[in-house]
């Protein structure tokens, strides 16, 4: 969608840029032409007064402006009574004309003077001392034909412009296109990585449950009335609770499920979360402190949200070995509520704190590196951020943001 938005705004641009160039140009024309009426008629009113003032008409022999070919001065009978070029003084208009000159009506044409050079001409009415003449003025048009020349320059440019704009877009495009292609090929490559990273990791961790479960049930396959067969089935169930939280932990990692989202208060969430982990913390020893404000009240995924929470409080106590103090902070901040986990446990090593949020990355034996990724794909999921800080020796904080209720 935005690919076409993209290319409808360039067509778009496009055609205003055209049209506008096109326009200019024809336009162009009939002002070239409009200048030019305006200079005759400055000029057709200066020869008038000038020959108003001299009957003889030799001070117009000095009236030479840069703008005018010739002019001249032709009576009833198609003679020249005036010419700029003294030589033709006298003589007839058809003999050097083709011209149709009227005494009666004003006419405009262009003509190819005998240099060649392509000038516009003008055939006026005009009366000297009660006598009808005609007055023909040529003008150069080299200045005024300027303003078409600058449009047909500037639609040349727009024309180049528009024409190296969608050579550009159709090599960012393609290049785009191939970059694109590359990223899609790396996912694949780096999907394909990690599925066999995870091949990897369930062989290793579906293996050996898997190989108690048969070593257990062929002992008591074998000798079904022992007494100590209550220890191995006890065994057999621990495995199978163990592949059982192994497949749920990868299909909430892989899962999309649709998002339930609704307002609920974060102290019954962290209440109900902290009686959860109370039996583990008091069998290592582990003391547990919260607090959290009875009013906030956070908008997401209830469910999901308490999963983090309990995968980062099981991390936790599992960090503390030998007891410990396992303390759970909640705080607005603007718009959002933070809240901290944080432990005095073993810590994380430097080398290992980049990776710990990487699925099927475990420092532990038994594990399968699904807790903390798993962690922050529910609080993406919610639209907030996870954070984590940890020294080895010292202990963990994990941070959470997360957006409180409207």
């Amino acid at each position: 969608m935005f690919r076409k938005a993209i290319l409808l705004l360039g067509v778009a641009v496009t055609c205003c840029l055209l049209w506008f160039a096109v326009y200019d140009y024809r336009e162009a024309g009939p002002i070239a032409r409009e200048n030019l009426r305006g200079l005759e008629l400055s000029l057709t009113t200066a020869i008038e007064k000038l020959a108003a003032n001299d009957p003889s008409l030799e001070t117009l022999h000095s009236f030479h402006p840069p703008d005018v070919a010739y002019f001249a001065l032709v009576d009833r009978q198609g003679v020249y009574r005036f010419h700029s070029n003294h030589d033709l003084i006298g003589a007839t208009v058809g003999r050097h004309s083709d011209q149709d000159i009227s005494l009666l009506t004003r006419s405009e044409t262009r003509v190819v003077l005998g240099t060649g050079e392509r000038a516009y001409q003008f055939v006026s009415p005009v009366t000297l001392h009660g006598e009808p003449l005609a007055l023909v003025l040529a003008l150069h048009t080299y200045r005024a034909d300027a303003v078409i020349r600058r449009a047909r320059l500037n639609m040349t440019i727009v024309l180049g412009l528009v024409a190296v704009g969608w050579l550009l877009a159709v090599g960012l495009a393609r290049y785009a296109r191939r970059d694109e292609r590359h990223r899609e090929e790396l996912a694949r490559r780096e999907a394909l990585a990690k599925l066999g990273e995870m091949g990897a990791v369930l062989a290793h961790e579906i293996r050996n449950p898997l190989a108690g479960i048969k070593g257990f049930a062929q002992v008591i396959a074998a000798k079904p009335q022992e007494t100590r067969n209550a220890a191995f089935a006890q065994s057999i169930v621990t495995e199978a609770v163990r592949l059982e939280s192994l497949v749920n932990d990868l299909l909430a990692y892989a899962g999309n499920e649709p998002e339930v989202v609704a307002d609920f208060p974060l102290a019954d969430l962290l209440a109900h979360t902290v009686s959860l982990l109370q039996p583990d913390a008091v069998a290592n020893g582990v003391t547990i402190n919260w607090r959290c404000p009875a009013d906030l009240l956070l908008r997401g995924n209830r469910d999901r949200i308490e999963q983090a929470l309990l995968n980062l409080g099981h991390n936790a106590v599992q960090a503390m070995p030998d007891g410990g103090q396992l303390h759970v902070l909640a705080e607005r901040s603007g718009k959002d509520a933070v809240v901290s986990i944080r432990d005095n446990g073993s810590g994380i090593a430097e080398e290992h704190r980049t990776h710990v949020f990487d699925p099927f990355f475990t420092t532990k034996s038994r594990g399968t590196g699904l807790g903390l990724a798993l962690c922050r794909k529910i609080v993406e999921a919610n639209r907030g951020s996870i954070m984590l800080q940890s020294r080895a020796g010292e202990g963990t904080v994990v941070t959470l943001t997360l957006p409180c209720a409207r």
